[in-house]
């Protein structure tokens, strides 16, 4: 008998890791992510009591896989089963996206995604789901990311965001939406909702929405080999490799954004001679080369930005005209909030914390921050340097009561203990 707690290690481990891999492709068997989702969850409960009794694989995922398909073909064919003893009730037709369950799916022609989570991403972003749905839904099927983590990140509650993802899988159900790979013809079609996935996905894993690490390592790897996959199977889109650039010169930065005992360093507190140069350099090139040949669009924008960011010498020498004339545009091709108060920090080091406060407090009137951390920690840290300390104080309590990770709480409480301190 393996001990429980390796083995619930094990399988806490295997879920963290591989869950994307093996609900892609059980949804493959399956062609239903309902059944698909639930295979894979019994997949999961049956490891506990199998690796108990015969010990832990050696390759977890594969082990699951086996036992997530094989619980999917046996649905399919008791459904077929039922099918064929009650002909005057249900006559199904046959479509083209029917396969036999006893063999293998033959490779369609335009199977070109050479990876199952990004395969699975691309078909959860069918065109015929609203793209909030396409988001949500890839990000908690595919990513594995919790219903509450998507919500904060979508600023809405957890219970109105669980009740959109069971509209769009009811929805797939009812439109009779196929689980194969979209044509090649198809891809750019969907190339925004995926783009979108990658980047919420590496944004959850760069900050935690909640939890004790400031970083979950496994979502920004799993985003940054998404976003090489997309680039090759993409090349010549300029938005997939404004999005390779973002996420590396975002990345560039994950050794020093925590102190060695896990507490947050702002950004200038990070020592820049440990960042990520190599990382730095590609962005750099694929910066440039997105920056050619027209508008440039969202993600090169904010590739652009962020580069800005890091190869300053230090913060203080920050080029912060730059950076809000990029914002500037960066807001006529993605009028978001959000990009609006992540630009009030640029107008603060160019026009003063006083110009910058006026804008927050635009926003705010806006509303659709409402449950957003950032908005008052920014307005706190521009009212303590207006030497406002007690409505600093005040708007810090708010951004804590937003905030469910462990390391921005930490750093918050201190901010607001002793302010004058940081």
């Amino acid at each position: 008998m393996t001990p429980w707690a390796d083995v619930e290690t094990a399988v806490a481990d295997a879920h963290r890791r591989g869950w994307a891999l093996v609900l892609a492709a059980t949804a493959r068997v399956a062609r239903d992510l309902d059944l698909a989702e639930e295979c894979v969850q019994e997949a999961y409960a049956a490891a506990l009591a199998s690796w108990a009794r015969d010990g832990i694989p050696t390759n977890p995922e594969a082990w699951l896989t086996t036992a997530a398909k094989r619980r999917a073909m046996d649905a399919v064919r008791r459904e077929q089963t039922f099918r064929s003893k009650l002909p005057l009730l249900v006559e199904p037709e046959e479509t083209e996206d029917e396969v036999a369950i006893d063999e293998p799916a033959a490779v369609e022609p335009e199977d070109v995604v050479p990876d199952e989570r990004l395969r699975l991403i691309f078909m959860c972003c069918h065109p015929a789901l609203a793209q909030e749905a396409q988001l949500a839904l890839t990000l908690r099927l595919v990513c594995g990311v919790t219903t509450a983590d998507i919500a904060r990140a979508f600023l809405i509650s957890e219970s109105t965001m669980a009740a959109r993802m069971t509209r769009a899988k009811k929805k797939i159900s009812a439109a009779r939406i196929p689980y194969r790979l979209p044509g090649a013809a198809e891809l750019p079609d969907r190339l925004r909702a995926v783009l979108g996935v990658i980047h919420l996905l590496f944004t959850a894993g760069h900050t935690a929405p909640s939890g004790a690490s400031l970083v979950r390592n496994d979502l920004v790897d799993q985003s940054l080999r998404l976003a090489r996959m997309l680039r090759e199977l993409m090349p010549d889109e300029r938005e997939v490799r404004g999005l390779l650039a973002l996420l590396l010169v975002t990345d560039a930065r994950r050794a020093t954004r925590v102190d060695a005992d896990g507490r947050l360093l702002r950004l200038e507190d990070q020592d820049r001679s440990l960042w990520d140069r190599a990382a730095m350099t590609e962005a750099h090139d694929l910066i440039v080369d997105g920056l050619r040949g027209g508008r440039p669009g969202r993600y090169v924008l904010q590739a652009a930005i962020a580069s800005l960011y890091a190869e300053a010498p230090s913060y203080d020498q920050t080029d912060w005209p730059q950076i809000v004339t990029l914002y500037d545009e960066l807001l006529s091709v993605w009028p978001s909030p959000v990009v609006a108060l992540n630009r009030t920090v640029a107008v603060s080091m160019v026009s003063g914390p006083a110009q910058a406060l006026a804008e927050v407090a635009e926003l705010e009137k806006d509303g659709r921050l409402a449950r957003y951390q950032y908005l008052p920690a920014i307005k706190a840290d521009l009212l303590h340097r207006l030497g406002r300390s007690d409505e600093a104080s005040i708007a810090y309590r708010q951004a804590l009561e937003l905030t469910g990770n462990d390391a921005e709480r930490e750093f918050l409480a201190e901010r607001l203990a002793g302010p004058h301190r940081a």
